[in-house]
């Protein structure tokens, strides 16, 4: 039950992750929310463009997805101190920032050729959320592959593949291959969905990450309490 518990999770938050990433990249003149990456690529580009727009933009993203991380150990040892569950609790923040994305989001709309006031705070938001997302999935979900960063898991799933069909039968090489394999199909599946949700109903798409969340936070508070003092 834990090894299907622990799957769903990985499943369900890197569809969010590849939702989220695909949708801010769509909709916010090519931010990346959770793959910071690709907003060096992005800087360096726009760096050598002196009629680039979004410079600055790209730039404040660094420091809300450091702040979204940061905030994570000190979540993390708050609750241990005080013996209550750090998940649910980083899932519900994650929960408050992607709904601030979506809802400055619909207030910037129309989107014009440049981000206003209101797409840098709906995409710093958006930042901050999946910068959570990542301190969440370092801290207290280790168990799990990795989310929303998916060159690694693309790398060991080749890896155990290739090792696979020149005849290798180590134990646990179809445990650990599906274990990197359902994060990498769900990242895909969300970033396709979302990038016909944003076409299709614009920054109120964002509702589907916001559902996932919930659930997860339903869950966890259903689950029987399992919490380390420190």
């Amino acid at each position: 039950m834990a090894a299907n518990r622990s799957r769903t999770q990985g499943i369900a938050l890197s569809f969010l992750a590849g939702y989220v990433d695909t949708l801010g990249f769509i909709a916010l003149f090519g931010l990346f929310t959770a793959h910071v990456t690709g907003n060096f690529i992005l800087i360096g580009a726009a760096m050598a463009d002196p009629g680039h727009t979004s410079l600055l933009f790209k730039f404040l993203a660094f420091p809300a997805f450091i702040l979204g991380v940061a905030v994570m150990p000190v979540l993390v040892a708050w609750t241990r101190r005080r013996a209550v569950r750090a998940l649910p609790l980083a899932y519900g923040l994650q929960l408050l920032l992607l709904a601030s994305f979506m809802l400055f989001g619909m207030a910037a709309m129309p989107l014009g050729d440049a981000p206003s006031h209101l797409a840098m705070a709906a995409g710093l938001c958006g930042a901050a959320a999946m910068g959570v997302h990542s301190g969440t999935s370092r801290l207290l979900l280790s168990e799990l592959a990795p989310t929303s960063m998916m060159t690694g898991n693309v790398t060991q799933v080749v890896i155990d593949t290739v090792d696979y069909l020149r005849g290798e039968r180590g134990p646990g090489i179809g445990a650990r291959c599906a274990k990197f394999v359902w994060p990498v199909l769900a990242f895909g599946v969300g970033a396709i969905i979302a990038a016909f949700a944003w076409h299709a109903i614009g920054f109120i798409a964002l509702a589907a990450p916001l559902l996932i969340l919930a659930v997860l936070i339903w869950k966890e508070l259903a689950a029987p309490a399992v919490v380390s003092p420190g």
